[in-house]
């Protein structure tokens, strides 16, 4: 957790360069590193040592304004054994689920590990992730990105393991169970029996079958509050003066997000209440 985030840029720090037409590269600072580009070359020298934020020319003379990347530029360029939950997706589960400082988490489907750094970010160093992944390939792919991530092994605050969850889950009392796989209703069973009364399960699905499935799922098990299911659509807005507009283009249907707190043991739920059929009215 010791990566550095601020101060002037050092060797081996991780840095984005963005042109005058917002493409950006990520480069890892070297003493004697350059970066090439058709628009000329960027001794890493020229960086190191300089404070965020400050601008550097090519060898063409084009500008780059240097920055450490922000983790949502990291998740979206990082390589990929599977696709990455959306950095506006992983707010939410880290917002929604309440992901906290020194919270205990368990992840299924590691894919990448875009999640798994959001995760880590927000327990911090006093907590703890695990993260099941069955394919191996994933997992070798999610290990490198949060190493590089966070500049190195993070073995005091997570654990990577290979397998199902179902079949290999061995933790208890945990604070948070994150489900990011195709068929999450199958492990609520598992997840009910590692949470900790007030925990929370959170869901990531792509499609509304899936939903519905997980949803019932959740509902039926007993042990958790009625589920909640929700998406999140992201619309950037065009400011120019008084030309205020929003863009033509938006992130939008990425994934259902599906959460609900784990209940005392023997505990029943209160019935659900419903509208009668073909009226408006709250009961």
């Amino acid at each position: 957790m010791g990566f550095r985030r601020h101060g002037p840029f050092q060797a081996g720090d991780q840095v984005q360069l963005t042109d005058p037409k917002n493409k950006r590269h990520t480069i890892t600072l070297k003493q004697d590193g350059v970066f090439h580009t058709h628009k000329g070359a960027i001794p890493h020298s020229d960086l190191i040592g300089q404070p965020e934020g400050s601008v550097v020319r090519s060898s063409g003379g084009t500008a780059y304004l240097a920055f450490r990347h922000l983790l949502q530029d990291y998740t979206l360029a990082m390589p990929r054994g599977a696709a990455v939950i959306y950095p506006k997706d992983a707010s939410m589960i880290v917002g929604m689920a309440d992901v906290f400082p020194g919270a205990r988490v368990i992840e299924a489907g590691v894919g990448s590990g875009a999640l798994t750094c959001f995760l880590l970010r927000a327990v911090g160093p006093e907590g703890h992730v695990t993260s099941y992944e069955r394919r191996e390939e994933f997992a070798e792919v999610a290990r490198k990105n949060v190493e590089k991530f966070f500049g190195g092994p993070m073995d005091d605050n997570w654990r990577l393991a290979l397998g199902d969850l179902v079949s290999s889950i061995d933790e208890a009392d945990v604070d948070r169970v994150i489900l990011d796989m195709l068929a999450p209703w199958e492990c609520v069973d598992a997840a009910a029996k590692a949470l900790t009364p007030g925990g929370v399960i959170c869901c990531y699905v792509a499609t509304t079958t899936q939903m519905s499935k997980t949803v019932e799922a959740i509902r039926d098990h007993g042990c958790f509050t009625e589920p909640h299911a929700w998406e999140t659509l992201v619309r950037d807005w065009h400011v120019e003066g008084l030309a205020v507009r929003p863009d033509h283009r938006m992130i939008g249907h990425t994934g259902f997000l599906v959460s609900a707190r784990r209940m005392a043991d023997g505990v029943t739920p209160p019935p659900r209440r419903r509208r009668p059929k073909g009226t408006t009215e709250e009961l």
